[in-house]
């Protein structure tokens, strides 16, 4: 490969890594409650219950091997990472947090997890994939930003997925695939979360919404449907940009072309250290947004950190964190507070992340599932236990989710403002716990890709044993 050939191809590994949801470094969960000492494992293992969640892990008798990385005492699983290109531990921490616990308390039904964090190092997912495919039973709680590269052989080896999170087009929504994220590849995540914006909450910016994004293939996609959601409003984007995937040393000519565009509300799409950059010069030049969406990568302390206190006043950045309860919230909550703790037992000095949220909802439904299995745990009844929760929230770490639909509306959503004071819920007047439920849906028209099928590789939902 010619040297310039590496160098874009890191620049669009780069971008991908900026701009692909929960692949951001942050960290942003809830400081350590005052007066209490951090919880060793012998402290949090007595019980087998997690928030709703009953006998989660526990003991058993199990005998045989009744599919690929099962045996009598373990089960064998893979967790995709970017870590070695991202230095970003958070699935590591989780798979650790939970799987020390479940451990510790006996396995699933005896079968101890046995995880493997498969780094894929940005690029090379579909290498981590054949890996996993020799040797794992499932794939559960990890993300990569490349992961539709991996989806073929991934549907090929008939291997299940539970995970934390999905990226790309050919991957959301695939076959064999049971994710906790809210909203099928057909719709639009942020229908809800736009339409409060300019019609409740904002609605002097309804006709002055601008994004502007890295220039990266990868985020074509998500600038395309955002354009299609409010095009078909009939307020199409009155400004959209790139910036050079490699990042900028000056912001000031974007900031003006903000202000002398008239935008009101700015969707980004990129790195919250960049974001924070083009915010600084905007308060320079004394011009508020009414709104930015700053997207989920910056929900976390980082981007607090880095932004600083006079651009947090000056500017009114939001999150839509997906129907997943707030972290600065944990006291509220008590399946959150559980991995605030279960991370202080076992993954000591790490961060409960956004992300690390997610991972663990999707380590509660695969351990639930391959529980209901019993003795005679194979990937057919894993993936039907799974396919069968029907309002899944992780114990009561997110709103509820019908996996039963492989390809619906997201349902809830709870939406982040961030303050000088930190991370809080923005006033979206919620209508079912932390949540509003209920909210508007809008079906996709564009041609953004399909996802991953069985057929695609030859393959069809009997081959599953």
């Amino acid at each position: 490969m010619s040297r310039s050939a590496r160098t874009t191809l890191t620049a669009l590994a780069v971008a991908t890594a900026l701009l692909a949801v929960g692949c951001a470094d942050r960290g942003g969960g809830p400081e350590p409650r005052d007066g209490t000492a951090a919880p060793q494992p012998g402290g949090v293992t007595a019980s087998s219950d997690f928030g709703d969640l009953r006998n989660v892990c526990g003991p058993g008798n199990p005998t045989g091997s009744p599919a690929q990385g099962v045996s009598a005492t373990k089960i064998k699983v893979g967790v995709l990472s970017d870590v070695g290109f991202t230095k970003n531990h958070e699935y590591e921490d989780a798979t650790r947090a939970f799987t020390g616990w479940c451990n510790d308390l006996g396995g699933i039904g005896g079968r101890r997890i046995d995880a493997t964090v498969r780094d894929t190092k940005m690029l090379e997912v579909r290498q981590r994939m054949i890996e996993a495919c020799g040797e794992d039973f499932a794939l559960v709680g990890g993300s990569a930003a490349l992961d539709g590269t991996g989806t073929d052989e991934r549907l090929s080896c008939l291997l299940p997925d539970f995970p934390a999170q999905t990226s790309q087009r050919h991957n959301e929504g695939s076959d064999l695939q049971l994710t906790v994220q809210a909203g099928g590849p057909s719709y639009f995540r942020y229908a809800g979360f736009y339409t409060w914006l300019v019609e409740e909450a904002y609605p002097r910016s309804a006709n002055a919404v601008g994004i502007i994004a890295g220039d990266s293939p990868v985020t074509k996609v998500a600038i395309d449907t955002r354009a299609e959601f409010f095009r078909s409003r009939g307020t199409p984007m009155s400004y959209t940009d790139l910036y050079p995937a490699a990042g900028v040393s000056n912001w000031t000519p974007y900031a003006q072309a903000i202000k002398n565009k008239g935008v009101r509300g700015l969707i980004w799409m990129g790195d919250f250290r960049s974001l924070a950059k083009l915010e600084q010069e905007l308060t320079t030049m004394d011009y508020r947004l009414d709104w930015i969406d700053a997207n989920n990568n910056a929900y976390g302390r980082p981007f607090l950190e880095v932004a600083g206190p006079a651009v947090l006043a000056a500017q009114n950045n939001l999150a839509d964190i997906g129907g997943t309860h707030p972290l600065e919230l944990a006291a509220d909550n008590r399946a959150v507070r559980h991995v605030v703790d279960l991370f202080a037992a076992y993954a000591p000095g790490a961060q409960v992340t956004w992300p690390a949220v997610k991972a663990f909802s999707a380590w509660l439904l695969f351990a639930k599932s391959a529980a209901s299995c019993g003795a005679d745990l194979t990937r057919k009844c894993l993936v039907d236990a799974a396919r069968s929760e029907h309002a899944w929230t992780g114990g009561g770490l997110q709103a509820p989710v019908d996996l039963s639909v492989q390809d619906g509306p997201a349902t809830c959503m709870n939406i982040e403002k961030a303050t000088p004071g930190g991370w809080r819920p923005a006033d979206f007047t919620p209508n079912q716990g932390a949540y509003r439920c209920g909210i508007p849906a809008y079906r996709l028209t564009g041609d953004y890709g399909t996802p991953g099928t069985l057929a695609d590789v030859g393959k069809s939902a009997d081959d599953l044993r």
